[in-house]
């Protein structure tokens, strides 16, 4: 089964949309986490697809690797921070961390 470049462009916009909409919704941090997760994995699908059906250039695999490094990245540091939030608030909803000043 062969797929075209309109289908993974779909699926990736389905991505970036679920993670745009679960960061705007969300509450828990975790929750908020992940859907910039699925925002990053929306991107790199494009740009995969995009690099697939352009004739197999290595821009678009330069990009995806990129965005996977730029991912991992990202969630330690997010989650060093939800730790830190965590032993200080007891929880990690949005709407009880509202001062970071001690």
């Amino acid at each position: 089964m062969i797929f075209s470049l309109p289908t993974f462009l779909t699926i990736g916009a389905v991505l970036f949309i679920l993670g745009l909409y679960i960061v705007m919704v969300r509450k828990n941090m975790i929750a908020i986490l992940m859907g910039i997760e699925l925002i990053l994995n929306g991107c790199a699908l494009n740009f995969a697809a995009f690099a697939f059906f352009n004739k197999n250039h290595i821009d678009g695999q330069v990009m995806v690797l990129f965005i996977i490094v730029l991912a991992a990245l990202e969630a330690v540091v997010a989650f060093a921070i939800i730790l830190s939030i965590f032993r200080y608030f007891k929880t990690v909803s949005i709407d009880r961390a509202t001062s970071l000043k001690d």
